[in-house]
């Protein structure tokens, strides 16, 4: 009689485990050798080649009147090379070449009392940089080839040549007490002896990637003084600018 209660109970079991709906079984398809994996990414070393052209802002800051500040308006091309690191991150540098120009007045109280005449020097700025960039990417994939990104890094920009292609508007005066101050008057180079070229830069940007192409835009703060030889203690002049450009991968 026992095992016959045991049959009984063990068929009851089964006729109520196979009347239970299919979504409250047991789901073995965990263990199911076809089942398909999801991608999982790979990280392969490798470094991307850039051309890269676009258009620039710089803005020469000063603290005192010796120096004009001045926007200087241009176009920079270059060449990048970018490592590759895992988890979407990468490493670019390269070199750039800038051509920009400004030009502003810079007004002097006159030396002449009986003069009338506006007293100032108009400056007319050709600067030319060379610029290598080290800068840290993190790309943000979107959609299919579509990606985002962001970035920040220091960048060392080097002056080759910073003409001023002064016009004077001065009285005699004027002009002969800016002499006496060493403030040139006449058209020169200041990177000959005024100022350093090296310029230390730090600088943050974003842009957007598809396929080959990029489209991006920065913002670059000079951190280190210009000036290489002072007319004054407090004498500082800083450039400081922006830019956005285009660059296509091959």
């Amino acid at each position: 009689m026992r095992h016959f209660l045991s049959v009984i109970l063990l068929l009851s079991t089964l006729c109520l485990w196979a009347q239970q709906p299919a979504n409250q079984r047991e789901d073995n398809s965990f263990f199911d050798p076809t089942r398909k994996q999801e991608k999982v990414e790979e990280y392969h070393f490798a470094v991307e080649y850039r051309l890269e052209a676009g258009y620039l802002q710089n803005q020469q800051r000063s603290v005192n009147q010796t120096y004009a500040d001045v926007y200087l308006h241009g176009a920079r091309v270059g060449a990048t090379f970018t490592f590759l690191l895992p988890r979407h991150f990468s490493m670019q540098t390269g070199l750039l070449y800038s051509i920009a120009y400004g030009r502003q007045q810079q007004h002097w109280r006159s030396q002449d009392a009986p003069s009338v005449q506006e007293e100032y020097i108009q400056h007319r700025i050709l600067e030319h940089n060379l610029t290598i960039p080290i800068r840290c990417f993190y790309s943000i994939p979107v959609w299919k080839q579509l990606n985002l990104f962001v970035y920040g890094g220091p960048q060392l920009q080097i002056g080759l040549a910073e003409n001023d292609y002064l016009q004077k508007h001065l009285s005699q005066k004027t002009e002969a007490w800016l002499q006496a101050q060493n403030i040139p008057t006449e058209p020169y180079d200041r990177m000959q002896a005024e100022l350093w070229r090296a310029n230390i830069q730090m600088g943050v940007g974003g842009g957007i990637e598809w396929d080959r192409y990029r489209l991006q835009a920065g913002y670059d703060f000079g951190l280190n003084n210009l000036v290489r030889q002072k007319l004054m203690n407090n004498q500082h002049m800083w450039e400081w600018g922006w830019y956005t450009s285009f660059s296509y991968r091959f």
